[in-house]
């Protein structure tokens, strides 16, 4: 079911994820740092791509799409350990605005918007995974 769903539920989580972050940027004011900037270039574009691949039943566009989340996990894994963890990163990256260690939210002491965005960029890798698995396993796949 996961397969056959995949780029439906993908394009959800997308579309969640940006409207999250579109509402704590706009609604409760949190200016974004540069590694949300990041995070937000490749989860917004996915709404729009698996918007139409999941209307059109395309499932080739994971081969464009699943860079995009893979790269997303990297740097939202990157920055919750950066917020995390003491001394974890490099100086350089925020040198101006907000700084990448500003935690807005922190809720049971775990989830943080970089959380957040790494749990959506996870369980968009996993549909678009099994997207893949699904399609490979198709009989008459020509």
């Amino acid at each position: 079911m996961l397969g056959k769903n995949g780029l439906y539920l993908a394009w959800l989580v997308a579309l969640v994820a940006t409207l999250g972050s579109l509402y704590f940027s706009e609604v409760r004011l949190y200016v974004p740092c540069t590694l949300c900037w990041y995070q937000r270039i490749l989860m917004y574009p996915l709404v729009i791509l698996l918007g139409i691949a999941s209307y059109r039943l395309d499932t080739s566009i994971v081969r464009y799409t699943l860079p995009f989340s893979a790269l997303g996990m990297a740097i939202a894994s990157y920055h919750y350990l950066e917020q995390k963890v003491p001394g974890f990163g490099l100086p350089s990256l925020c040198r101006s605005g907000v700084p990448c260690t500003t935690t807005y939210i922190d809720w049971l002491g775990f989830i943080t918007i970089p959380f957040l965005s790494l749990t959506a960029f996870i369980l968009i890798t996993i549909m678009l995974l099994a997207v893949i698995s699904h399609r490979a396993s198709e009989p008459n796949r020509a």
